[in-house]
């Protein structure tokens, strides 16, 4: 299950690409998450997406 609240679905979803994922599009196509969804809701909490770090900062 994914979280709904923005700080918690932050600290997820790094913590996921952290431990099992090596970018955004492998974690997204493989949890069942919307790409577009999770960059929307993240940024507006003024986090994005580095590539270079694989982490939403």
């Amino acid at each position: 299950m994914i979280p709904k609240d923005p700080f918690i679905l932050l600290s997820y979803v790094n913590t996921q690409l952290r431990d099992y994922y090596d970018s955004l599009e492998a974690l997204c196509s493989l949890r069942g998450i919307k790409r577009d969804w999770l960059i929307e809701t993240l940024a507006g909490i003024d986090y994005q997406y580095d590539e270079k770090t694989n982490q939403f900062i």
